[in-house]
């Protein structure tokens, strides 16, 4: 099973994964950021073909889908966690609908919160301690993809997905809400 965590930039998503992780034994923890950034380190920044959001690349999305498959073959059980922010919803469709014609189940949870505390979270936010500059460019960002998680959430993500709200939880009751939507197994 691939349990991918989903929500806005900044609201605990990988502080959500993280405590799935340990509470789960044996579970692996897949950051599909990572196969993005990949991609960005492999294409040159002056080539035509280099997009600005890897999740633009369908090859991001089918190397995703594919890393998820794989690793839950070579785990079995318990699942793989993956956290990413997918606002896009033919982008995880096509993820989503990869990885369970691969054979795995995709049990999608999205952490949401209210957009005054996600706001909050993301300007206290200090991703990279002692660098304000690099920092701010993380919350820059964060900020940026706000608007389009919130056009997301109204139109099709609160209904594709097992909505936790975090507005006034803490990572702890996150934890405990996400242990009782998952199966057991």
């Amino acid at each position: 099973m691939i349990i991918w965590i989903n929500g806005p930039f900044g609201v605990g998503k990988t502080t959500t994964a993280t405590l799935l992780h340990q509470e789960l034994a044996g579970s692996i923890l897949f950051d599909p950021e990572e196969v993005g950034f990949l991609l960005r380190k492999s294409i040159p920044e002056d080539h035509p073909a280099r997009l600005k959001d890897f999740q633009d690349y369908p090859m991001w999305r089918s190397l995703v889908a594919d890393t998820a498959i794989h690793l839950d073959r070579y785990i079995g059980q318990p699942p793989v966690i993956a956290p990413m922010t997918l606002i896009r919803r033919d982008y995880a469709m096509q993820i989503f609908d990869a990885i369970q014609a691969g054979g795995a189940q995709v049990h999608h949870l999205l952490i949401h919160a209210d957009t005054d505390t996600i706001a909050t979270r993301i300007e206290s936010s200090m991703e990279f301690p002692g660098d304000d500059e690099r920092s701010e460019k993380v919350r820059a960002f964060r900020r940026r993809k706000l608007q389009p998680y919130e056009q997301a959430y109204a139109t099709w993500l609160h209904n594709e997905a097992e909505v936790i709200d975090t507005t006034t939880l803490t990572p702890q009751q996150v934890l405990e809400q996400a242990l009782k939507l998952l199966p057991l197994w």
